[in-house]
């Protein structure tokens, strides 16, 4: 996709309950989930390559916060950034799914292992809330907030968990799971994983970690064959 084409495309119209409003400063928090959601809708496609300028004029914001936004997006996979070239959207291969995946089942087996023991009645809450932004992304076949959304539930697990290293770890891993998903199902309907969001959330609430452990590895299991069944 060159600059130009960019630029004419629809990144911000596509949601306009996400625009920005007043004088507040344009942050990188705010950019973030729009461009990761342009990418997740493929409005960027992946392997397409682009330019700060032009995000930054699609956006309306600076240069430096687009930098920002790009080297997160990098960090976490998502976009590939090397010198004196422009960014371009990944576009992982079957192996590097499987491989993404098993690293996720080795790290989120013992993420909810600690939740289990850590969560606190008004973690569990947030993690209900988000989990029904979810869902209301899927009814409504929002494609990129529900595949984020989805993501971000497992991030929060990370964070309950109180383990840093290991939210860090899955922080470059999730995004990149969701990419994958998005680069391979057609609609947000087709990836329904609420209801085993849901039934985790249930078993630490519980403090039931075997219940909790053998959900996550069958919800990972569930992922693993929907997206390999594409190869």
């Amino acid at each position: 996709m060159t600059a130009h084409a960019l630029q004419r495309a629809p990144l911000v119209t596509a949601l306009p309950s996400m625009r920005l409003v007043g004088a507040k400063k344009t942050s990188v928090d705010d950019i973030y989930p729009r461009l990761f959601d342009a990418i997740l809708e493929q409005r960027i496609a992946p392997s397409s390559r682009f330019t700060e300028e032009g995000l930054g004029e699609t956006f309306g914001v600076s240069r430096s916060v687009i930098r920002r936004v790009l080297a997160k997006l990098s960090h976490q996979q998502v976009i590939i950034l090397r010198p004196n070239q422009r960014a371009q959207v990944a576009a992982p291969d079957a192996q590097q799914t499987r491989q993404i995946l098993e690293a996720r089942r080795l790290t989120e087996i013992t993420v909810v292992q600690l939740a289990c023991a850590q969560a606190t009645p008004m973690q569990i809450r947030q993690l209900r809330e988000l989990i029904a932004r979810e869902r209301d992304g899927i009814e409504r076949d929002l494609r990129g907030p529900a595949i984020r959304l989805s993501g971000e539930f497992h991030l929060n697990l990370a964070a309950i968990a109180g383990n840093g290293p290991l939210a860090q770890f899955l922080n470059s891993l999730v995004p990149l799971t969701s990419l994958i998903i998005a680069q391979y199902e057609t609609k947000a309907r087709t990836y329904c994983a609420w209801q085993e969001h849901e039934a985790i959330v249930d078993a630490v609430e519980q403090r039931d970690s075997s219940t909790a452990v053998a959900l996550m590895t069958q919800h990972l299991d569930h992922l693993e064959a929907k997206l390999l069944k594409h190869h």
